[in-house]
């Protein structure tokens, strides 16, 4: 009865946001934070799943004027997770197929976010040049996924490099996001599912980096984020016990 209330529930707020989401991005074009007020909003819906959230943000990575975010990738319900941390003046970068879910789809797209095709991998370069210079044009901060799509619980799967090269082409710093691992911790049956921790955690300068750095770059990236969620995991099953 709880996942029949919560997927009503869910699908009542999906249409509702999504109808007067695409009204209030046509009367707010020249808004620099839409994502950000959208973020507030989804960010509201996790306890809908029985999940509490709790947001960190490292203090130097507060104010930051502009960046490249970079977050794990776990599930859906990442929308309702990291939401918690989105920054004002950001976009996210997603695949082109975000474009065909229905009702998100449209939203998504309305709010402003980059679309690119990650299968063409000449089209997605093409795309991540454009994406530089959009940013130095509007001095908006970009969010990715660098895993290029969920990982299910399958772990890890290894990071992409346009994140990477869009900060060093952009001279941002990198600002890396992690979510603790909730792969298979929400059950929709169940009345609590526990709590989540988002970290924002420092900023990664770039300034003097060149293209050959990226790989560098990127490992370092990775192993602090892996190294995050291992500690973010540990110190919510101390808290457990």
């Amino acid at each position: 009865m709880l996942l029949l209330i919560r997927m009503a529930l869910l699908l009542l707020l999906i249409v509702g946001v999504t109808l007067l989401g695409i009204v209030f991005c046509l009367l707010t074009l020249w808004s620099r934070n839409r994502v950000y007020y959208f973020g507030c909003v989804f960010a509201q819906v996790a306890p809908l799943f029985g999940i509490s959230v709790e947001g960190r943000v490292a203090e130097s990575a507060k104010n930051i004027p502009q960046a490249v975010y970079v977050a794990n990738h776990q599930n859906n319900f990442d929308l309702f997770t990291l939401a918690a941390v989105v920054p004002k003046g950001v976009v996210t970068v997603g695949k082109t197929s975000l474009r065909w879910i229905p009702f998100f789809g449209v939203l998504y797209w309305a709010s402003g976010n980059f679309l690119i095709n990650r299968e063409n991998r000449k089209q997605a370069i093409a795309t991540i040049d454009q994406i530089v210079s959009n940013m130095k044009k509007t001095g908006l901060s970009i969010w990715m996924f660098p895993e290029g799509t969920r990982s299910r619980g399958r772990g890890w799967l290894p990071f992409k490099r346009g994140a990477f090269h869009a900060a060093v082409q952009a001279g941002v710093p990198i600002v890396p996001i992690v979510c603790s691992s909730t792969h298979g911790q929400v059950g929709l049956n169940r009345w609590n599912n526990g709590k989540v921790i988002v970290e924002m955690l420092p900023p990664i300068d770039t300034a003097g980096m060149h293209e050959t750095d990226v790989v560098n770059l990127l490992s370092f990236c990775e192993q602090q984020m892996h190294e995050t969620q291992q500690r973010l995991d540990q110190e919510l099953l101390e808290q457990q016990s």
